[in-house]
């Protein structure tokens, strides 16, 4: 079988051919961000044949898309990945910029065979025991599978009635991209995570002028994001996924700690949230209070309400659970040990990302290994 155009492109940053001519191998990993690159690095030194089938036309995952003002500054701090370290950025460098670089360059210098830009519409599992991956460039065939899809594809909006009327501008975090497209403008910024803390500064600082809203009282806190923390939200989790739940968001545990765009938000005096609107109208917002409606005028809402885990391509294998999400068991699905999710639940984190990506390459050696052994003893 001849290269395809896609697969050309993949062999120009200079892996070797080999692997991308073969459609039939032990795992397809699907996404080169952290978690994907992390895995691929332990499948090639475990010996197994794969390859990384990435949606981007370019290295960088989510940070690809991150807005251009969010400033390696501001990132709470990128972990390296297996084998070569990050470079000390500079900080007044745009996150979208400095740490697609990096995952550009460990590509290459790892010659792992990512395949761009290709995105999967469904994972189905064959008589043979084998998975079918079909993408829009075609169709892989796998022992095992380690999804790395991540969460930028999939933006949650809640709907909130009204919405269809609003006149003004709707966007979510995903599509912000400058506070200066709202100068002079009126912003009700909705959700209660650092995104949100960040837009709320940012309009601030261009000349705009904000409503903050959230679900829940922000819980502000003076300790930094510590390892004894970290260990906490991952633990909690954890419990989540492994009762089929869908993971939780990782401010609902932390807290907010006093980050840069915290300070800043605070010194700008932005910081006044309000309960969640009871619905849109077309010129704003309202509350539907007993002593009577109150109503705020907005030229924009700002969705900074988070992301899901985009896994509608994973739908053929019926692995949700009644309670919305994937019932795990470390990094595999518990209803299929083929299948490895990573960048989920308690690893959707850079650190965490790193871990799961060697704990799944490892776990589907131990798997394939195993199931060659019975084969040859049958």
């Amino acid at each position: 079988m001849g290269l395809t155009q896609v697969e050309h492109t993949a062999v120009g940053l200079g892996a070797d051919p080999g692997p991308y001519r073969d459609r039939d191998l032990d795992v397809v990993v699907i996404g080169a961000g952290q978690a994907g690159l992390s895995a691929a690095y332990h499948l090639r030194r475990d010996g197994l044949s794969f390859v990384v089938l990435d949606a981007d036309p370019a290295p960088g995952g989510a940070w690809s898309h991150r807005w251009p003002s969010l400033l390696m500054e501001s990132v709470h701090g990128v972990h390296d990945l297996p084998g070569m370290a990050f470079p000390e950025p500079d900080p007044s460098r745009p996150a979208r910029e400095a740490v697609p670089e990096y995952f550009a360059a460990y590509e290459r210098t790892m010659e792992l065979p990512v395949i761009r830009p290709v995105r999967v519409t469904a994972v189905r599992s064959r008589a043979d025991g084998r998975l079918e991956v079909s993408t829009d460039s075609g169709t892989w065939t796998s022992r095992a599978l380690i999804n790395a899809s991540g969460t930028w594809r999939r933006p949650f909006r809640p709907y909130y009635p009204g919405a269809g009327d609003f006149r003004g501008r709707q966007l979510h975090t995903a599509d912000y991209r400058s506070a200066d497209e709202f100068r002079g403008q009126h912003v009700v910024v909705v959700g209660g995570g650092t995104s949100a803390i960040h837009f709320l500064a940012e309009i601030a600082a261009a000349g705009g002028t904000t409503t903050w809203v959230t679900r829940r009282p922000p819980q502000f806190t003076d300790e930094p994001f510590t390892p004894e923390l970290g260990r906490q939200v991952v633990a909690r989790v954890a419990d989540r996924v492994r009762l089929g739940l869908p993971p939780e968001s990782v401010v609902s545990v932390t807290g907010l700690p006093p980050t840069p765009a915290v300070r800043a938000a605070q010194a700008r005096g932005v910081l006044h949230r309000l309960p969640m609107f009871d619905r849109i109208t077309p010129d704003g917002v309202a509350w539907d209070a007993p002593d009577g409606p109150r109503h705020i005028r907005a030229d924009a809402i700002l969705w900074a309400t988070g992301f899901r885990a985009a896994l509608d391509h994973l739908a053929p294998l019926a692995l949700r659970e009644p309670g919305g999400g994937i019932r795990m068991d470390g990094t595999h699905a518990a209803k299929d040990p083929r299948i490895h999710l990573i960048g989920y639940g308690p690893s959707a984190s850079t650190v965490g990302a790193n871990r799961a990506g060697r704990t799944a390459a490892d776990a589907i050696t131990r798997l394939l290994a195993e199931r060659d052994a019975g084969g040859r003893a049958a």
